[in-house]
């Protein structure tokens, strides 16, 4: 699936390289609001103006315009990213993967203890429910949060090709440049050592 937009809030690709604490703190921090110290401002990620009150975002700063603008359709006010859409799409069990909270936290394109906290907070808006045995299914709210999120990424309702674990399985590797320059360089090469 090809996204067509990106107007939507990311988590950092480098989080496994945080300790737990701090993963934590960023997590819990996101969205409140700060006020830069006299004199200074903060660059908004998202219209790329100074502002002088912002809201966090994994150490980016976002205006107010701009966060409500980022935030989607349906999800109460809840910053929906992809991580949360694989949760909401894997709990809905359209795709046929296990829907327990196991393979869930393990299977949505973050670290696990990253995994953990978004399922949690999924909860505890009222997005999935948890049944006995750890398995979790979506709730009505969450089936509208997951095709806004879904809408905003690709411009269409949420379909189990959307997913993380999905995208992976169909993924088939290129070539790389260094293999192919490497196949060009074959030949008699000179021992440098």
């Amino acid at each position: 699936m090809i996204k067509r937009n990106d107007n939507y809030f990311r988590y950092p690709p480098n989080l496994n390289m945080l300790d737990l604490a701090t993963l934590v703190s960023l997590y819990r921090s996101r969205g409140e609001p700060v006020k830069s110290a006299a004199g200074d401002y903060f660059g908004c990620a998202h219209s790329f103006k100074l502002v002088r009150e912002a809201k966090t975002w994994f150490g980016l700063h976002y205006s107010q315009a701009s966060w409500d603008a980022m935030l989607t359709k349906d999800a109460q006010g809840y910053p929906l990213t992809e991580a949360e859409m694989n949760v909401l799409g894997l709990a809905s069990g359209l795709g046929g993967h296990p829907q327990t909270r196991e393979f869930i936290e393990k299977n949505i394109g973050v670290i696990p203890q990253l995994g953990y906290m978004i399922v949690n907070d999924l909860k505890t808006f009222g997005f999935v429910e948890e049944q006995e045995g750890g398995t979790l299914s979506l709730s009505s709210t969450g089936e509208d949060a997951l095709n806004g999120i879904a809408k905003r990424i690709y411009e269409k309702k949420f379909i189990p090709e959307m997913l993380q674990i999905s995208r992976e399985r169909y993924v088939k590797p290129t070539p790389t440049a260094s293999k192919d320059v490497g196949d060009k360089l074959k030949g008699p090469q000179i021992d440098l050592f």
